[in-house]
């Protein structure tokens, strides 16, 4: 049985390497090995598991920050930001790059699709840099990493993923991850402006005449997204709303900010549903294929072949993390976020379990993991939304070496994470004491 695994799961890693759906392959895979191995009649247990994922009241989450970030990328909200934030902070060497990251972490914590971000700021910001004379790999890698920071920053579709799929209830999952966001935007920050102070000449300073009325223009313009920040996660993290409500409430707040910049139409509402309703079902379709696979995959022992080899790895708890975040960092160039959280999560989680590590830490471990699969050639999506829209002067290869250094500073915010685990769990806990847990 140990040989029909392992066929079984380099099946599916080469089927998924050539290009066949994902959802679709999956469910293949299982049939296929399933059928031969355990029986059709092994599958009469496949409803029940499909109709226990459907009536999750977490996972109605998920439409509803996707529908809340697709309304605010029609709404007009990231032109507005970028230049307002342009003109604050382009008077300093870097102040652009600078920008680019303080508006990808403000779209991180409203809209969060990755997608989106990297476009809208690549049509904005990416020309503009390049005709204030900024470095080609400066300017594409910083808006490729900005653009990804809404996999860590809550409210992330995969953090909502990942605490259902392990069992780590959403609101910890968004509370952990706030430190670790701010210290890799921190991060992010210290080496533009460092390298804008080493060489001047790859971030210029901008020469700008303010109107004067640059401070009401700031407030102004980070007013609603702010206060949609606020509502959203602030009713999280005081305990008045489950993630799935607060969810319901950025959705109604992103209609809102969209009608106030005259962008609540017709035509807008409707490709906004058009495209959720798209996102929505493919995240159920792979949740459904993933649960096929995963059945079968334990059925045939599958899940006692891995905890085995994982548990005897040199080194206990830090060999095993060690492995399992090389793992899903290499896949990472390979599959997408999906894939890995829904193939590779579920095998790895009850491991992590039997050693007693914690679930919320690794939660987060995993999810800057996944957010570097973005950045990392030959299918980091991020660097093919960005050269779509990019100028033609921006080769495919300064993206790739553009990248490099933003990739190094996400591990680098992993080994510090991993090292020091309060970082993720002192928020949570915190909270819990204030609340009385």
């Amino acid at each position: 049985m140990t040989a029909a695994i392992i066929a079984m799961f380099v099946m599916l890693m080469v089927m998924l390497l050539i290009g066949y759906p994902v959802a679709f392959t999956l469910g293949a895979v299982a049939l296929f090995f399933g059928s031969i191995f355990l029986g059709l009649d092994f599958f009469n247990l496949l409803p029940l598991q499909i109709w226990g994922m459907m009536t999750n009241f977490t996972l109605l989450a998920v439409p509803l920050f996707i529908f809340m970030g697709v309304t605010l990328d029609k709404s007009g909200l990231a032109k507005d930001l970028l230049e307002t934030m342009g003109l604050l902070f382009g008077k300093i060497r870097g102040g652009l790059a600078v920008s680019v990251v303080v508006v990808g972490a403000l779209l991180a914590a409203t809209t969060g699709i990755v997608g989106a971000t990297v476009v809208t700021m690549g049509i904005i910001a990416l020309p503009t840099m390049l005709k204030r004379h900024y470095s080609p790999l400066l300017a594409s890698g910083t808006i490729a990493a900005s653009g990804t920071l809404g996999q860590i920053i809550p409210p992330s579709i995969i953090l909502i993923l990942l605490g259902d799929v392990m069992g780590v209830p959403v609101g910890r999952l968004f509370v952990g991850a706030v430190i670790p966001g701010a210290i890799l935007v921190t991060l992010f920050l210290l080496y533009i402006l460092c390298l804008a102070w080493v060489k001047p000449e790859v971030a210029p300073a901008l020469e700008i005449n303010e109107d004067g009325d640059l401070l009401r223009k700031v407030i102004f313009t980070l007013s609603p997204p702010l206060l949609l920040i606020t509502s959203v996660l602030g009713s999280i993290f005081a305990g008045i709303a489950s993630p799935t409500e607060s969810a319901a409430v950025g959705a109604l707040g992103a209609m809102i900010l969209s009608a106030a910049h005259g962008q609540l139409t017709m035509n807008n509402m409707k490709a906004a549903i058009q495209l959720t309703m798209r996102l929505t079902s493919m995240v159920f379709m792979i949740l459904i294929g993933a649960i096929a696979f995963g059945l079968v995959f334990r059925g045939m022992g599958g899940d006692t072949l891995v905890r085995e080899m994982m548990t005897n790895i040199p080194g206990g708890v830090w060999g095993f993390m060690f492995v399992s975040m090389l793992l899903i960092f290499v896949l990472g160039f390979f599959l997408d976020f999906l894939q890995i959280c829904f193939i590779v999560v579920p095998i790895i989680a009850p491991i992590a379990n039997l050693l007693e590590i914690d679930l919320l830490w690794l939660a987060v471990l995993i999810a800057l993991n996944l957010q570097t699969s973005f950045l990392t050639p030959p299918f980091g999506f991020s660097l093919f939304y960005l050269k779509a829209v990019a100028p033609p002067e921006i080769r495919i290869q300064d993206i790739y070496r553009g990248i490099i250094p933003f990739v190094m500073i996400q591990i680098l915010t992993l080994i510090l994470l991993m090292l020091f685990p309060i970082l993720v769990t002192w928020l949570p806990d915190l909270m819990d004491n204030i609340h009385g847990l």
